[in-house]
């Protein structure tokens, strides 16, 4: 006897109602997965990212900049020398990086903006 899994509820949060709808009938196509209604509890939920693309929060271009002198290899010191600012104002910026690109470490850093387009190598 085989046994049937419970359904598994989806809320589709996006501002672009074309894509919504397409989400929508992607997902109903899955007979273990159903469609939330506004308002309904969800077990999973799918949302638009914050910069839309990358599925994390958007950088600054002052964060572009860093993370690209991360990529150089760069300390705090040097890059706050080639940008004309001091070190704990680097410092910030490496670890605002850091939480924002879920990383363990400047290199890891580098590694998660290059998989995700942020920064080309």
């Amino acid at each position: 006897m085989t046994e049937r899994r419970a359904k598994v509820t989806i809320s589709i949060r996006v501002a672009d109602d074309g894509l919504a709808a397409r989400l929508a009938a992607l997902l109903e196509g899955s007979e273990d997965l159903r469609i939330a209604q506004d308002g309904e509890a969800a077990d999973l939920g799918l949302s638009e990212a914050d910069d839309g693309e990358t599925g994390i929060e958007a950088l600054t271009p002052r964060e572009q900049e860093v993370i690209a002198l991360l990529a150089e290899g760069l300390s705090n010191k040097e890059i706050a020398a080639r940008l004309g600012i001091a070190p704990d104002t680097a410092k910030f910026h490496v670890g605002r990086l850091l939480d924002k690109l879920d990383a363990t470490g400047r290199t890891d850093a580098v590694a998660h903006a290059a998989r995700r387009g942020i920064i080309h190598l």
